[in-house]
């Protein structure tokens, strides 16, 4: 039988895929391939395939950016449904694995090379083993409370980005009305994600009487904010402070003392101003329990393929159970 399996990590936008040994990613078999070029995974799994020469797997571990019921997969910013048997079968694998994405970065916590993590604030000295919590804001948005115990370590999934985006001030009330008339409601991710930075800025644009200009794409408001433009310097304050709101709460729901892990696209590319814009103000603004919230350390993962970690560690210890 083979020693190898497989991992994907199926983003909204791009999936990446690599091969593993006994839960060690294989850095030299990670490649990435567009979505929109694919009518669905299974092709790009067989591709992969075929092109690594591995005819047969010890297993597979498939993270999904979307919602996972009893092994099926439905992504939530792309139109594909994928479920493990039909995985199974395509890939001859003994044992395949459908996680949601947020769950294979909650298993990867601990196996991360140091200098891939980047401190954003420093939290209160916690005991081994204290619950963590991984968020992830790229295409899309989502959060995984991290717990270990006597049996192991157990990632529960959600689909957090869904909820209710908070409004407390004025402007905030304004952009949820905003976002309401285009998508209806105004959930968490139509804000804190790419293409909510793209309708901050559309919003901005309109407040100060400019909605008649094209519209901008993350990256050239990235490009104008570095510049110092004013809307996109604004854009990205009110992000950031939307951001660090969303995240306090979420540090209230599940009391992460072991750590608060930024992932995704759009967390890295804010990383080194989120302190600038903001954030740890936002974070902290919760009443009578500002001062709880510094006990939780904030830092940003900036291992792009840190989801393929966290899916050869599932796996192999799957494997290991039988």
């Amino acid at each position: 039988m083979s020693l190898y399996t497989l991992l994907a990590d199926i983003g909204g936008t791009n999936t990446r895929v690599a091969l593993a040994r006994d839960g060690a990613v294989q850095p030299d078999s990670i490649r990435r391939y567009p979505n929109a070029d694919y009518p669905a995974l299974e092709p790009i799994l067989t591709g992969y395939m075929a092109q690594s020469g591995v005819a047969h797997l010890a297993g597979a571990c498939v993270a999904a950016a979307g919602p996972v019921r009893d092994g099926v997969a439905t992504m939530t910013n792309l139109n594909w449904v994928f479920e493990e048997a039909a995985l199974a079968g395509a890939l001859r694998a003994d044992r395949v694995a459908v996680l949601n994405d947020l769950q294979a970065q909650g298993y990867a916590l601990g196996h991360l090379a140091p200098d891939t993590l980047r401190e954003i604030l420093p939290g209160a000295p916690a005991r081994p083993g204290a619950s963590q919590l991984v968020i992830g804001i790229g295409t899309g948005f989502n959060a995984a409370p991290v717990h270990d115990g006597p049996g192991g370590r157990v990632v529960a999934p959600s689909e957090c980005g869904q909820i209710t985006l908070p409004t407390l001030t004025d402007e905030e009330i304004r952009l949820r009305r905003f976002i309401e008339r285009q998508h209806g409601f105004a959930c968490v991710e139509e804000i804190l994600s790419g293409r909510g930075v793209a309708q901050v800025h559309a919003f901005l644009r309109a407040e100060a009487g400019e909605a008649a200009q094209p519209p901008l794409d993350t990256a050239a408001i990235m490009a104008a904010f570095k510049a110092g433009d004013p809307i996109a310097v604004r854009t990205a304050q009110l992000f950031v402070r939307l951001m660090g709101a969303v995240v306090g709460d979420l540090a209230l729901i599940h009391l992460p003392f072991g750590g608060i892990h930024l992932i995704g696209g759009v967390a890295r590319a804010f990383a080194p101003w989120l302190r600038a814009c903001g954030f740890d103000e936002a974070f902290r603004a919760k009443g009578r329990f500002s001062d709880f919230l510094t006990a939780f350390p904030v830092s940003v993962i900036e291992d792009d393929y840190a989801a393929l970690t966290g899916c050869a560690i599932h796996l192999r210890n799957r494997l290991r159970e039988g």
